[in-house]
């Protein structure tokens, strides 16, 4: 939790003197590719889906998920970007750096979910009955907004 806690402070302080809300926009900004990428894959991997990328690990999860949920993320990640006026060096860095928040983002949520597997457990928590609790809710982000922020601050 702590590189990811670190994460959102560091991009949060982004260029702060220039322009207050610049890294309130970088946070957001992030926060909308991974929820794009997840919203995107679910409506993919339900009317596309039939190659099941890790099925011992969460059995609904397709790899035409994954396509449409980085699909979705890049047009987010583009739309997002010139609204809220996110500085890239360039389109094609936008690009890569969006591919790899979102990949990344997918990848924590299979370890949160081999986590409850390996526990046999199916919810991370009770607070909100039936989504596999608060842990599902901030897997891929947690995963995301660490390697968002070093690609973005190196790139």
């Amino acid at each position: 939790m702590l590189p990811f806690l670190w994460s959102i402070v560091i991009l949060r302080g982004q260029h702060y003197y220039l322009d207050p809300y610049y890294g309130s926009k970088l946070v957001l900004f992030v926060c909308l590719i991974v929820w794009a990428a997840d919203s995107g894959a679910y409506f993919a991997g339900k009317s596309l889906g039939k190659r099941k990328m890790a099925p011992h690990v969460s059995p609904n999860k397709t790899v035409e998920g994954l396509i449409g949920g980085i699909v979705t993320a890049l047009v987010v990640a583009w739309g997002s970007s010139l609204l809220f006026d996110i500085q890239f060096t360039s389109y094609v860095s936008m690009t890569m750096i969006t591919l790899a928040t979102v990949v990344i983002s997918v990848l924590g949520d299979l370890v949160e979910s081999m986590f409850k597997r390996v526990s046999k457990i199916k919810d991370s928590s009770n607070i909100i009955p039936g989504h596999g609790g608060v842990l599902d809710r901030v897997d891929s982000l947690t995963a995301a907004f660490p390697v968002f922020a070093l690609l973005y601050l190196i790139f």
